[in-house]
C-alpha cells in the first residue's frame, strides 16, 4: 500500500508548482505584460510631468525625465518581481513606480536650491541618499511587522483603493476641467464619463462572458475598445507619435553632477520612511490576492529593492520608487499571478524609456479611457482589503476606532485636497495623500491601542464578564479558567483543564508553555483522540468554499491569508487525494495548521509528504500542528484581550447566517 500511495503522491508534488513562479507562454506573457505597462503608464508619467511643472522646466527636459522615469520604472520592476541575488526583489508581480508622496518634497527641494534645471542636483543628490539609507534600513524596519497586524493591513488596502478612485475620477473629468476657451466643459465631461462607462462596461462583459486568457485581459480589451471609439469619433490623436524621436537614452547624471543639502536628504529620508509603509501594505495586498503568507523577510527584499532602485533613480535622472498598487487590481482582477508577467512588462518599459515614439503611441490613449479602467482595478484593491477586515473582530472597540479614524482622515484630505496648503510645510507630507495619512494613523493608533499607554494590557482572559490580568487567571475557578480558554482546542478541554493546575504562572509566557506541557506530556491515545477531534483539511477547503464553516473558530482564526477558497478544481482534487491515503494509512483526519504555511501549493506538497511518514513520526507531526493551531489561538486571544466576548460575537454572526 505504501508504494501505491507514494508514486501517486511524489508526481503530485513534484508537478505542483506555485502559480507566482510559472511562466506563461510567449505570446501570453507579451500580451498580459503589456495589459500591466497600459494599465500602470498614466500613473509612471504623471510625476515626472507634475514636477517638471513644479519647477518650470522647458518641454525637451520634460521629454527626458518621461523617458528617464520609464526606463528606470523597467529596470526597478525587473529587480523586485524577478530578484536580484537572495535578498533583493520580492519575486512577486509587483510593479515599482514612482511614489506620489515624493511630488510635492522634490519641488520643494528643487525650487530651494535655484529652481529649474539648476535644482535638480539638489534634488537627485537627496533622493541617492533616500534610497541607500532606505536599502541599509530594509531589514530593520521589517522586525516591525507585529505593528501590522491584519487591522493595519486591511485598513491600508482599504484606503488606498477608495483614495486611488480619486485619481482615476480625475482621469475621467480631466477633459472639462481643461477646457479651452469657446469650448463647453460640461459636454466634454459628460464625453469623458461615456469613454469610461464604455471601457468599464466592456471589462465587466468580458469578465462575464469570458474564461481563461480572454478573461485575463479584460482591462487590455476594455482599453483597447474605448480607444478605438474615441479615435472613430475624433477625441483620441495620434499626431505626437510622428512628433516624437526616434531614441532617447538618458544618461547617468544628465543633467551635473547630485549636490548634497541636510534639508532635501531629511525630507526624502521622511518620504522613503513613509513609502515604506505603502510598499509593506502592496505586498501584504499582493499576498493576499496571490496566495502567498507574507513575512519579515518579504518585507525586507520588497524594501530593499525599493532602496536600490531609488538610489538607481537618482543616478539616471529619475526618482523615488515603491511598490504601485494600481497593478495589484490588475493582479486580481486578471487572475494571473506569474511574477514574469511584471518581469515582462518591465522589459516593454525599457524600450517605452529607450523609443520615445512607442511611448507617444501609449501617451496618446485619452484619459477618460484609462480612469475607466482604473476605476476597475482601483475597486479591486479597496475589496482585497475589505477581504482582510473581514478577518478582523471589529465588535472590538479600539479595531473600529482604527479602522473608522484613518479611513475617514484619508478620505478627508482626499475629497478635500486644498488642506494640503493650509498646513505648515512640514505637516504637508501628510497632508497631500489620503494614503500616507491613513497608513500613519492606522499604525499609530494600533500601537496606542495594542502597544503602549491604558488600552495596552496583558489580560488573556475574563471573569464574570470583567478582563483580568495573570494575578486574576490565577486566582480563578477551575471551571472560569476552563471557559476562558475552552477556545485553544477544538473537542477537547483536557488540556485546559491540566494547565490550569500549573498555576500560578508567573507571566503569559508560562500560561501558553503549560498548555504545550498539557497536550505533548498526554497519553498517546490522549493525543490521538485530541486530534480526531480537529477538522480534516479537505472538510475545511470544502466548507470554506461553501460559504460555511465546519469548524468555526477553525475556520476563523486558522485559514490566514492563503485563503483556501481560491483553490482551484485541480488542486482541490490533488489535496483530497492525499487526504484520503493519510486517512487510509494513518485513520485519522488531516490536521494543518493553515496559518504557518507560504502557499496553497505548499499546503498540497506538505500533505502527500505526510503520508509518506511513519506512524510514530506523524503522531508527532499532527500532535505539533495541533498545538501550532493552538499556539495561533493563544495570540489571537491575547490580542483581542476578551476571548468569551470574541467567541460570543461569533456565535451571534453564526445565528445571523
Amino acid at each position: 500500500m505504501s508504494e501505491a500511495i507514494t508514486a501517486p503522491g511524489a508526481g503530485t508534488a513534484a508537478r505542483t508548482k506555485d502559480p507566482v513562479d510559472q511562466v506563461p507562454p510567449v505570446g501570453r506573457l507579451a500580451v498580459l505584460g503589456v495589459q500591466h505597462v497600459l494599465a500602470f503608464y498614466a500613473g509612471a508619467v504623471v510625476v515626472p510631468l507634475v514636477i517638471a511643472s513644479g519647477l518650470g522646466l522647458d518641454s525637451e527636459t520634460t521629454i527626458h525625465l518621461i523617458n528617464a522615469d520609464l526606463l528606470t520604472c523597467g529596470i526597478a520592476s525587473i529587480i523586485q518581481s524577478a530578484g536580484l541575488g537572495p535578498r533583493i526583489g520580492v519575486r512577486l508581480p509587483l510593479l515599482q513606480g514612482v511614489t506620489f508622496t515624493a511630488v510635492s518634497p522634490l519641488i520643494a527641494i528643487g525650487l530651494a536650491n535655484g529652481g529649474g534645471v539648476a535644482g535638480l542636483g539638489a534634488m537627485y543628490g537627496s533622493i541617492i541618499v533616500a534610497g541607500l539609507l532606505t536599502f541599509l534600513a530594509a531589514p530593520l524596519f521589517a522586525k516591525l511587522l507585529r505593528f501590522f497586524p491584519p487591522v493595519v493591513t486591511g485598513t491600508l488596502l482599504t484606503i488606498m483603493g477608495t483614495t486611488l478612485m480619486n485619481v482615476a475620477a480625475s482621469d475621467i473629468v480631466s477633459w472639462g476641467t481643461g477646457a479651452a476657451e469657446g469650448q463647453d466643459a460640461a459636454a466634454l465631461t459628460v464625453r469623458g464619463l461615456c469613454y469610461a462607462l464604455l471601457t468599464l462596461a466592456v471589462i465587466v462583459v468580458v469578465q462575464w462572458l469570458s474564461k481563461g486568457f480572454v478573461a485575463t485581459i479584460s482591462v487590455l480589451i476594455g482599453l483597447v475598445a474605448g480607444t478605438l471609439v474615441a479615435l472613430a469619433l475624433g477625441d483620441a490623436d495620434f499626431s505626437a507619435v510622428g512628433r516624437a524621436g526616434v531614441v532617447g537614452v538618458t544618461t547617468p547624471f544628465h543633467f551635473g553632477l547630485p549636490r548634497f543639502t541636510v534639508a532635501g536628504i531629511v525630507s526624502m529620508v521622511i518620504v522613503m520612511a513613509i513609502t515604506a509603509v505603502e510598499t509593506t501594505g502592496d505586498v501584504f495586498a499582493t499576498g493576499e490576492v496571490v496566495g502567498r503568507r507574507i513575512t519579515s523577510r518579504h518585507i525586507a527584499n520588497a524594501l530593499r529593492a525599493d532602496g536600490l532602485s531609488t538610489l538607481l533613480g537618482g543616478v539616471l535622472n529619475s526618482f523615488p520608487y515603491t511598490c504601485f498598487a494600481q497593478n495589484v487590481g490588475l493582479v486580481r482582477l486578471s487572475r494571473v499571478k506569474s511574477r514574469w508577467v511584471v518581469t515582462t512588462a518591465g522589459a516593454v518599459m525599457i524600450v517605452l524609456g529607450l523609443l520615445p515614439k512607442a511611448g507617444a503611441v501609449v501617451d496618446s490613449i485619452p484619459s477618460p479611457v484609462i480612469g475607466g479602467a482604473s476605476l476597475a482595478m482601483f475597486a479591486s484593491v479597496a475589496v482585497v482589503g475589505i477581504q482582510t477586515l473581514r478577518t478582523v473582530d471589529l465588535h472590538d472597540n479600539r479595531n473600529s476606532v482604527i479602522v473608522s479614524t484613518s479611513i475617514g482622515l484619508a478620505l478627508l484630505v482626499t475629497l478635500q485636497p486644498r488642506l494640503a496648503t493650509m498646513v505648515p510645510g512640514w505637516l504637508q507630507i501628510l497632508f497631500g495623500s489620503g494614503v500616507t495619512l491613513g497608513a500613519v494613523v492606522a499604525i499609530i493608533l494600533n500601537i496606542l491601542f495594542f502597544h503602549v499607554g491604558p488600552h495596552r494590557t496583558p489580560d488573556v482572559a475574563v471573569s464574570d464578564g470583567r478582563q483580568v490580568d495573570l494575578e486574576g487567571i490565577n486566582a480563578m475557578s477551575p471551571d472560569a479558567f476552563a471557559a476562558a480558554f475552552a477556545l485553544l482546542f477544538s473537542g477537547a478541554v483536557w488540556p485546559v483543564e491540566r494547565a490550569a493546575q500549573a498555576r500560578p504562572f508567573a507571566s503569559v509566557t508560562a500560561l501558553r508553555e503549560a498548555f504545550e506541557d498539557a497536550v505533548l506530556t498526554a497519553a498517546p491515545d490522549e493525543q490521538k483522540s485530541l486530534v480526531n477531534g480537529y477538522v480534516d483539511i479537505v472538510d475545511l477547503v470544502a466548507a470554506d468554499a461553501d460559504g460555511r464553516t465546519a469548524d468555526d473558530q477553525q475556520a476563523q482564526v486558522d485559514v490566514g491569508s492563503i485563503d483556501l477558497d481560491r483553490m482551484d478544481d485541480v488542486q482541490r482534487g490533488e489535496l483530497a487525494a492525499a487526504s484520503a491515503a493519510y486517512r487510509e494509512r494513518f485513520g485519522m483526519p488531516l490536521v494543518v495548521c493553515v496559518a504557518n504555511l507560504a502557499s496553497r501549493e505548499q499546503l498540497i506538497a506538505d500533505a502527500w509528504r505526510r503520508v509518506e511518514h511513519s506512524p510514530e513520526l506523524e503522531r508527532r507531526v499532527a500532535l505539533g500542528q495541533v498545538v501550532e493551531i493552538a499556539e495561533n489561538r493563544f495570540d489571537r486571544l491575547v490580542a483581542d484581550a476578551n476571548p468569551v466576548r470574541t467567541a460570543w460575537s461569533r456565535k451571534f454572526e453564526q445565528l445571523e447566517n
